[in-house]
């Protein structure tokens, strides 16, 4: 059974830093990217940031030079460092995880864990 859970969630003032992590199980197959989305309440959840199995990353406009994902070497975890956060970052983070290219690369990531809240506060 897949099972992704998300831990590291919390509440930081505006300009403060978060790492998210998310442990990865129950794959047949190590899944082609992982990465991260975040929702917020009666928004469409969005990419965040992705990486491939070769350790390729993807940002969206509004995290790049801010956040930073990376695996560690086992790849059952994986990671979100959130630096200079904002206000307009509070939202549900959630990991995921998709096993081939297209998926990936259109943001249409098939398992998903049950998120962490990220608050900032100004």
């Amino acid at each position: 059974q897949v099972n992704l859970v998300e831990t590291g969630g919390g509440s930081v003032q505006a300009g403060g830093s978060l790492r998210l992590s998310c442990g990865v199980s129950g794959f047949t197959y190590t899944p082609y990217c992982m990465g991260w989305f975040r929702q917020a309440p009666g928004k469409e959840r969005e990419g965040v940031a992705g990486i491939d199995s070769s350790g390729r990353v993807r940002y969206t406009d509004f995290v790049r030079g801010r956040f930073t994902i990376s695996k560690d070497n086992t790849k059952t975890t994986f990671y979100l460092q959130m630096n200079s956060l904002k206000p307009e970052d509070s939202d549900m983070y959630f990991c995921a995880a998709a096993y081939n290219i297209g998926s990936c690369l259109s943001w249409q990531y098939k398992y998903w864990g049950q998120g962490t809240q990220v608050t900032v506060s100004t």
